[in-house]
């Protein structure tokens, strides 16, 4: 059962990766967890490619490194789906 956790999380983690991996590649300051104010200010370029690729580790690492992830499993592929939906 703690897999069906570590999938969910793990799809919020992947599409909160996509944003700033975006971001960067327009090379336009974005939010991240470390702007200055927190919450309101901007990060540059560079830090949000850090952060992106650290919500990239982490998202493959809860789906694939955690229990059995199958891509033909469709309760497998709901729970993932889930938490990239509700993280967008």
């Amino acid at each position: 059962m703690y897999h069906y956790v570590s999938y969910f999380f793990g799809g919020a983690f992947l599409a909160n990766a996509i944003p700033h991996f975006v971001k960067r590649n327009d090379g336009q300051p974005f939010q991240s967890p470390f702007a200055k104010p927190p919450g309101e200010g901007l990060s540059s370029s560079t830090v949000n490619v850090l952060w992106g690729a650290f919500n990239l580790a982490v998202g493959y690492w809860l789906v694939c490194q955690v229990g059995d992830f199958d891509l033909r499993n469709r309760v497998h592929i709901l729970v993932a789906g889930s938490g990239a939906l509700l993280m967008g």
